[in-house]
């Protein structure tokens, strides 16, 4: 059984894909993938030797081998162009991180359908990132799960001109406003709050910033009542 962050990625990769699952983390999301019946064959990509070995056997105990290859590769190095890979999942890594991956690998996406991401942090920056290379967000979701709060990003080729309102929070997620959204944003406010209590008063320029971050974050809460 997978986590609820697992299942709402899995959810949105499309039927009969062939997945890379970069950072694979013991191979659970191709292997309930293929368990299934939603995909036939997937590449569990690993960086570190651990993780890798763990996927290794996780496949082999479901008897999967000739249906998941593990690969120990760092990134899309995981995959060549004969695999015929049409989606790929990266969940669980900073939005920095994610966004290099994709960089280093960015020669080998033109063949690629669609990206799930999920980031942990710096979703802003993974959002200016695909903006600049010629990529746009087709879905979001968010989740909580455990007291954390994920955001998911769906991404196909083409363009997108995002405001700075839709970088920060996600263009689907401010068209939806959910109840998790308005959660994860009220909390955020009062992280941001607590800091400024913190700053002197004189810091004027290091307050300001501040300020208009939870300024942002009540503007957008207020529209959604």
């Amino acid at each position: 059984m997978i986590s609820k962050r697992l299942s709402i990625v899995a959810s949105f990769v499309p039927q009969g894909a062939v997945l890379l699952d970069v950072g694979s983390d013991h191979a659970y999301l191709p292997i309930e993938l293929v368990e299934s019946g939603k995909i036939e064959r997937a590449i569990a990509g690993e960086v570190v030797v651990g993780p890798y070995q763990s996927a290794v056997k996780n496949v082999e105990t479901h008897g999967l081998v000739d249906k998941i290859q593990v690969r120990l590769a760092n990134g899309l190095a995981a995959f060549e162009e004969t695999d015929q890979v049409s989606t790929i999942t990266i969940a669980g890594m900073g939005g920095r991180l994610i966004a290099t991956i994709l960089e280093e690998g960015l020669d080998k996406l033109s063949s690629v359908n669609r990206l799930i991401l999920q980031p942990n942090n710096r979703e802003d920056e993974l959002r200016v990132w695909l903006q600049a290379h010629g990529l746009q967000i087709v879905a979001e979701s968010i989740l909580e799960e455990a007291g954390k709060y994920y955001e998911i990003i769906v991404v196909e080729a083409g363009t997108m001109k995002l405001s700075a309102s839709e970088v920060r929070f996600g263009p689907f997620l401010l068209q939806e406003i959910s109840p998790v959204f308005v959660e994860k944003w009220q909390k955020e406010a009062g992280k941001l709050e607590y800091a400024l209590d913190q700053i002197p008063e004189k810091n004027l320029a290091e307050r300001q910033i501040l300020i208009d971050k939870i300024q942002a974050i009540k503007e957008v809460l207020h529209a959604s009542k």
